[in-house]
């Protein structure tokens, strides 16, 4: 019987011995046992991330441990990132398998050029790797923007010679690769490329003569930027006689830089009274104030109404030789009427108090009996620039000078690529909607802010004006990151965002 016992004790203990194995394993306190006792591997997407302040970053990879992942840690002490994934916790298992994707935002006052993130896999067994990514702020994510480009259609007037002097300028955030400019039917022009030599702004002027024929011509201008990103805008170049423009448009600015620095409102589009005749209402704040008439917003060129040198009771359309019509009068309204056909034109002026406008009230005042019962439905009556609703509105400043001009004391930061989305509404502390309000005649192109949903009860009678908007907010996009200035004018239903001095 001894012998028996002895016999079935050693056949047994191997079969012990490898249960203890499975269960147990090689360093190992957590009860998962080991496979093949490696360290984990990982297969990074990328080691090397082009970013940029503001952005976001992912670190992708596939990581892979036949033992069992436990943790991924990732770390960057100078982005103050320290995050550990703990797989056991999530998963309640390790993960032999599992698909990294961690994202980062950086502060959009980020300053750093370069940082790496360090990655640290541990399996079940306590076995580490440890991995490194690279993180650089070079990335490149945005398109070449237009600042200056020429308008969707140009009219060039025949003349003994013919010519229209072609202008843009294209920004980028990085680095410009080239422009190739396309004007199918002129030579010279058809896919021309420019070199833009990896700049971060180009500039292009070029004259370009027209055969002497009422024809158009498509132009296409597109910038491209050394990583490939690309923008397009497209004009006509409508070759004719004088036409009689549908739109014309007061420049009060010097260079054309100034005619495309604003989100809206610069030029200043005035009224067409009849073919070929304008009227042009303009609040003179600075004496010698210097003013142009123009069919086109984004240029000088190639037509500019102004004086005649050799005759200075006419006006001319060229612009190489236009003189500026002088306003020599501070804080009153100027009226001034013009023919484009006939060449002619008349300067007057009115005061500020005989101005008119739609208020309803007197600004900042808080005695409202609006419905006549000796009560107040408002505890101030004002109106601002509103995003939301009536609660929340930033109040306009009043002039002191003229009742009728409004402006924000604090400039908007808007960033570019910004779709704006606002109108100009009086204040309510529980949303009083509509009551006083200006909405604007084209959401994405604003050129006229006009009083909306006025009753007579509610309107100023003396104000005739008659609706030229219908519920439209407005909604232009932004160009160019900065501070700008919001200024409204009620009388002349007219608004401006322009840089901040």
């Amino acid at each position: 019987m001894k012998k028996r016992k002895l016999i079935f004790l050693m056949l047994c203990m191997p079969v012990i011995t490898f249960f203890t194995g499975v269960f147990t394993g090689c360093g190992n306190d957590d009860g998962f046992a080991d496979v093949d006792g490696q360290k984990p591997a990982m297969s990074l997407e990328t080691e090397h991330i082009q970013t940029a302040a503001g952005r976001r970053f992912v670190i992708a990879g596939t990581v892979t441990d036949k033992d069992g992942i436990a943790t991924i840690q990732l770390e960057c002490a100078e982005l103050y990132l320290n995050k550990t994934i703990n797989l056991i916790e999530i998963y309640e298992k390790p993960l032999e398998t599992y698909e990294l994707r961690y994202g980062f935002n950086l502060q959009s006052n980020e300053t750093g050029d370069r940082f790496t993130v360090k990655i640290t896999v541990t399996d079940v067994g306590g076995r580490s790797v440890s991995y490194e990514v690279l993180v650089t702020m070079d990335g490149d994510f945005e398109n070449p923007t237009f600042t200056v480009s020429p308008d969707k259609t140009v009219t060039v007037l025949i003349k003994s010679e013919t010519k229209y002097s072609l202008s843009f300028s294209v920004a980028d955030d990085r680095a410009l690769d080239y422009v190739i400019i396309d004007i199918p039917g002129i030579a010279g022009f058809e896919n021309r490329k420019v070199d833009a030599e990896g700049k971060r702004s180009f500039a292009f002027s070029e004259k370009i003569i027209l055969p002497d024929r009422i024809t158009d011509y498509n132009v296409r201008i597109t910038a491209v930027d050394r990583k490939g990103n690309e923008t397009v805008v497209n004009s006509i170049i409508s070759v004719s006689e004088m036409p009689d423009f549908m739109k014309m448009y007061l420049a009060d600015v010097a260079t054309v830089a100034e005619l495309n620095s604003d989100v809206f409102g610069v030029p200043m589009r005035i009224e067409r009274t009849g073919a070929y005749r304008y009227k042009a209402n303009y609040y003179c704040q600075r004496a010698g104030t210097e003013i142009f008439f123009l069919p086109q917003k984004s240029d000088f060129s190639p037509i500019c109404f102004g004086l005649d040198p050799e005759d200075p009771t006419k006006l001319t359309d060229d612009p190489e030789t236009a003189q500026p019509i002088v306003l020599d009068r501070a804080n009153v309204y100027y009226e001034i009427t013009f023919d484009i056909k006939e060449s002619t034109y008349d300067v007057s002026m009115y005061t500020v108090e005989d101005a008119v406008d739609p208020i309803p009230h007197v600004y900042g005042s808080n005695s409202l009996d609006t419905w006549n019962d000796g009560g107040s439905w408002l505890q101030e009556f004002y109106f601002g620039y509103m995003t939301g609703n009536p609660e929340h509105v930033l109040r306009f400043t009043q002039d002191k000078t003229n009742p009728h001009l409004f402006y924000l004391d604090d400039p908007l930061y808007l960033e570019a690529g910004t779709r704006m989305n606002f109108v100009i509404h009086n204040w309510h502390s529980h949303g009083w909607w509509n009551y006083c309000t200006w909405r604007v005649d084209n959401s994405d192109e604003p050129e006229i802010f006009g009083y909306y949903g006025k009753e007579a009860k509610y309107t100023n009678p003396a104000w005739t004006k008659p609706d030229q908007v219908g519920d439209n907010w407005t909604k232009p996009v932004v160009n160019v990151t900065g501070n700008y200035t919001l200024i409204f004018d009620a009388h002349l239903e007219r608004a401006k965002l322009v840089p901040a001095n």
